[in-house]
């Protein structure tokens, strides 16, 4: 049997009346199409596209539950092609070569075919290249659906193939309208139930579902059936509540929305906004994050933007790990959440990391000079005799401030600055006392 054969041509009624509610409810034309209007609205890129025909592959980038895999199939539908739907986590090499030799036949026929690759950032480089040569030929017009950035997960020559179009979180709002919408179509959605549902319960179900419409479709579908055995017939909010059972959170623990969570915690923290990073803070946490990840990075967060401002900083936070380990969740989690409230209100200072990044750089970029022979150690003889430690000059003989003339950068690098301290917190104290220890330096310099 070809595998062109009942590929997603439509739900005969009898699978139409078993489908989920999501399914059924489907937009099947941009007309029916809600949400992305900045691609969607009136000359906007995607829409132009698609009603000028235009074969080009393209891959739709954007969080679970926002029509991805609908736009995909309307524009199959608006294109009169063969639309075959591949899962990147079902199909391997044998079954592209497959697919593809059957759309290069069909192609010779004038036949055209659209390949929608669900979750295509799953394939891997040797998968991925596998579709190249018939996406260069036209044999075939390959959508791809990511919820990953594909500039990651896709590889650079598929990549430079496609047009990437970032499809939006659907708002609150849209999805409340787009539920009442299914609780009124007797053709395909809850309307032959003659049930009612509470605007606030509605707004619940759509504001938990973080933007991802088809689990806001689901949590509707249990409403509707709880609120079927009550006399009233009314989705309330209690109803709605009792159908949730436990917010939906758009997490990925190895994916980008953990990195883009991670940075805006660090950002918040930097921008000294106590409220803000609690937040993102627990955001991470309700999305199942490592309480030890956390501490890893608020630690980093005490090392690099707090630094010797607030050198008491990197001690918290090491005492909110411990914390963690001895704890554990969710009785450690109130040791993070106290570290990072401390790092947000704390004197910030950068300047260690600045000068770390400037050496590191001045040790990339220039030769490496031998160690000045007044700071080498002479353990024998003949390291002696090649004057090995001569000139040395031992700060704790000198008087008062221990300071000596003595010099301890190679040559070429003399009067180099790295490091230029704050006046932020404690680290304005530091700073007075460089600037005392390189004066005393100087006049013992000129006294010889």
């Amino acid at each position: 049997m070809s595998l062109f054969d009942g590929q997603m041509q439509g739900l005969s009624a009898t699978g139409q009346q078993f489908a989920p509610l999501a399914e059924r409810m489907r937009p099947r034309t941009l007309a029916e199409y809600s949400g992305q209007e900045h691609l969607l609205g009136p000359g906007k890129p995607l829409r132009v596209q698609i009603e000028h025909d235009d074969p080009s592959s393209m891959i739709f980038w954007g969080p679970p539950g926002v029509g991805k895999t609908t736009l995909a199939k309307i524009i199959a539908e608006t294109t009169q092609a063969t639309f075959i739907e591949f899962s990147a986590v079902l199909s391997g090499i044998k079954e592209i070569k497959q697919v593809m030799a059957e759309a290069a036949d069909a192609a010779r026929m004038g036949s055209r075919t659209i390949l929608f690759i669900d979750e295509i950032h799953r394939f891997n480089k040797a998968q991925q290249d596998a579709f190249l040569p018939y996406v260069e030929r036209g044999t075939i017009r390959l959508i791809g659906a990511t919820t990953e950035n594909p500039s990651f997960e896709v590889i650079g020559a598929l990549l430079s193939r496609c047009r990437v179009y970032v499809l939006e979180p659907l708002s609150t709002e849209r999805i409340a309208t787009l539920l009442q919408r299914a609780l009124s179509d007797e053709a395909r959605g809850l309307g032959s139930l003659s049930l009612t549902a509470d605007e606030e319960a509605l707004l619940l179900i759509a504001g938990y579902s973080s933007g991802d419409c088809r689990s806001a479709y689901n949590v509707l579908e249990i409403a509707a059936q709880l609120a079927s055995s009550e006399k009233t017939r009314i989705i309330t909010t209690a109803i709605a509540t009792t159908a949730l059972q436990q917010r939906v959170l758009l997490y990925d623990k190895t994916g980008e929305e953990h990195y883009n969570l991670i940075s805006a915690l660090h950002k918040s923290v930097r921008n000294s906004d106590p409220d803000a990073a609690l937040y993102w803070l627990a955001r991470m946490f309700a999305g199942g994050e490592d309480p030890l990840y956390l501490a890893r990075r608020i630690t980093r967060m005490a090392i690099e933007d707090i630094g010797l401002a607030a050198p008491e900083a990197l001690n918290l936070c090491h005492s909110a790990r411990q914390a963690v380990e001895f704890m554990g969740s969710p009785e450690g989690d109130l040791a993070l959440a106290e570290a990072v409230v401390y790092l947000s209100l704390a004197p910030k200072s950068n300047s260690v990391y600045l000068a770390w990044g400037a050496v590191k750089q001045e040790i990339e970029s220039t030769r490496q000079e031998p160690v000045p022979l007044h700071l080498r150690n002479a353990p024998t003889k003949l390291m002696k005799e090649l004057d090995y430690g001569k000139g040395y000059q031992y700060a704790h003989s000198e008087e008062g401030e221990k300071v000596s003339a003595m010099d301890c950068l190679p040559e070429s690098l003399l009067g180099h600055r790295y490091y230029h301290p704050t006046n932020e917190g404690r680290e304005k104290q530091l700073a007075q006392r460089f600037d005392e220890i390189r004066r005393i330096r100087e006049e013992k310099k000129q006294s010889r």
